[in-house]
């Protein structure tokens, strides 16, 4: 990275206007993009935040391909749906027809299928994390809505209706605490299942203006519905029955983002694909099944959008990614000129490194150090040590990229509290 100048932000999206600029996403056309090293990083922190909550919630890590036969597409009765609708990108060879998977509920099933075959087998929730491709017409917010996308999928199996509850509670709450460690506040609102089908559904919203969603909420009470629900005949029922809510009328209207999005969908998928399996009572049962996404990318872009830095004279200027998912805690930025200081900052390095602290020692020459706190924002790094004249090798001042807050600290204070994040 050279030294950076922005121009001309998206005014929508400067977050993301700011990654682009800078080389940190590449776009190779309408919703295509190329992560560099710390977006990637930050992405894969994300995913293993998810993978690690989904773990302690029993479920179970599988990966299925995205290049798909049609014929599990037919088998489901979707294949004209998606290609009519031209959400689904196909490929036609001497081999066959291949479907690029907009999302996962045939591929499950199949999985499935032949591991529960016994009522002795389930519960189970599987899960994965890899590209979805959908090709959306209306690609916008650049990693909010691409044609190819990381995305977390899962899906419950289950005996009964009931038991498909349990599974969806305990998703939900597994959600909840995947979006709180992220830092971002996210609330659970009554959505329409739509094409999912199904009896109900929750999406996973982030109140932002920059959300292309709008829904109905109290912040008093956290209820909250998508206004789609109003499209349907019998909302008021509906309403009633599945989420005990008689009136609506406080609620307001808010502008979100969704980066999630669960469905209780019951006996659809086993009925269209015969997903069957032996009772106690020794006959065959449809698997009652639920389905769960979160964004990857999606709420990759809600983080630099949420934490960005706005510089009072001259506006959006980086970010301050949060300490917990920031791929790098802190960025070395000693005075180049100097033997000595850089001397002190590759031994701060080494020692960072040796505390499995994650840092970026910058060591571009011919460029000022103004320059180089600047692009340490535009990287996201939650903290800076500038090794300058100042500096005397025994105290060292540990800037917040974000707040411009100091602290001075001897080297094993320093190590203790970035270690401690």
């Amino acid at each position: 990275m050279g030294n950076t100048k922005l121009n001309n932000l998206d005014e929508m999206y400067p977050g993301q206007s700011i990654l682009l600029q800078t080389g940190q996403l590449v776009q190779y056309g309408a919703g295509l993009f190329g992560y560099n090293t710390v977006p990637l990083l930050l992405r894969r922190n994300v995913e293993k935040i998810i993978i690690e909550a989904l773990n302690k919630y029993g479920c179970i890590e599988v990966l299925l391909p995205t290049l798909q036969p049609d014929t599990i597409w037919k088998n489901s009765g979707r294949y004209n749906h998606y290609v009519d609708s031209g959400t689904m990108l196909i490929t036609e060879s001497n081999k066959g027809t291949f479907c690029l998977a907009p999302t996962g509920e045939e591929a499950m099933l199949e999985f499935a299928r032949e591991k529960l075959k016994s009522y002795k087998n389930l519960p189970v929730t599987f899960y994965q994390i890899g590209e979805k491709y959908r090709n959306e017409i209306r690609t916008r917010g650049y990693l909010l809505r691409g044609k190819a996308f990381p995305m977390l999928d899962a899906y419950s199996f289950d005996i009964d209706e009931k038991s498909m509850e349990i599974s969806y509670e305990n998703v939900r709450k597994a959600f909840l605490e995947i979006f709180e460690i992220l830092g971002l506040k996210v609330i659970p609102i009554i959505a329409d299942n739509g094409d999912m089908g199904g009896k109900k559904s929750e999406e996973f919203m982030m109140i932002s203006s920059q959300g292309e969603d709008k829904i109905l909420y109290d912040e008093d009470t956290g209820i909250g519905l998508n206004s789609e629900i109003l499209e349907r005949e019998n909302y008021e029922d509906y309403l009633k029955t599945e989420y005990g809510i008689t009136n609506i009328s406080h609620l307001k209207e808010t502008r979100t983002m969704e980066l999630g999005h669960i469905f209780q969908l019951g006996t659809r998928y086993s009925e269209m694909m015969n997903g069957k399996f032996t009772n106690q009572e020794g006959c065959e049962s449809l698997y009652y099944m639920g389905c769960y996404g979160i964004g990857v990318s999606r709420t990759v872009a809600a983080i630099y959008e949420q934490y960005l830095i706005n510089d009072p004279k001259f506006g959006p200027c980086g970010f301050c990614l949060p300490e917990k998912i920031a791929p790098f805690k802190v960025q070395i930025i000693p005075k180049m000129e100097s033997q000595e200081k850089w001397d002190l900052a590759q031994k701060l390095y080494t020692k960072f490194q040796e505390n499995n602290i994650g840092v970026i020692l910058d060591d571009r020459e011919n460029i000022s150090m103004g320059a180089k706190i600047k692009d340490c924002k535009v990287l996201g790094t939650p903290y800076l040590l500038v090794i300058g004249d100042k500096t005397d090798g025994i105290l060292f001042e540990l800037e917040n990229s974000k707040t411009g807050e100091k602290l001075e600290m001897a080297m094993d204070e320093l190590i203790e509290k970035l270690k401690r994040i």
